[in-house]
């Protein structure tokens, strides 16, 4: 579970510009993915009450339906969401995740997190320096 959580979080978590503000941040539209990053929070020691979600979803969506899906997935009340961020709609894309199936992706930000942000960093340098893809050998 821990190295699970290390490549997902380097494959689709937030990484920072070198100087920048680190912070653990997890954005994705897969409700199990979301899930088992939460359950590797746990796992981490990454308290519930330090974790913050919230919507982003196109602005032609129905935000109020995607508020409700994500609370719901995720055990908490729809109240305690952050504010949703909408993407504008361009019309000249021909966009594919509509209907009552769409919701958006579940943003998670987890407080006070710029020390817990560098040592994944290191987990993630760690194992690719300790793998062949270090050596070149593959």
């Amino acid at each position: 579970m821990f190295l699970v959580g290390v490549g997902l979080y380097w494959a689709e978590g937030a990484k920072a510009k070198p100087g920048s503000y680190r912070r653990v941040i997890f954005v994705n539209s897969d409700p199990n993915m979301i899930r088992l990053f939460l359950a590797w929070l746990d796992l981490l020691g990454m308290a519930p009450e330090r974790r913050r979600f919230s919507v982003d979803i196109h602005e032609s969506a129905d935000v109020p339906a995607a508020e409700v899906y994500w609370a719901r997935q995720v055990g908490i009340e729809v109240r305690t969401l952050l504010k949703t961020s909408l993407k504008k709609h361009n019309p000249k894309t021909n966009r594919t995740n509509v209907g009552d199936d769409y919701h958006g992706c579940l943003r998670v930000a987890v407080l006070k997190s710029a020390e817990p942000h560098s040592q994944i960093e290191d987990w993630w340098n760690q194992i690719v320096l300790g793998s062949p893809l270090s050596s070149g050998m593959v």
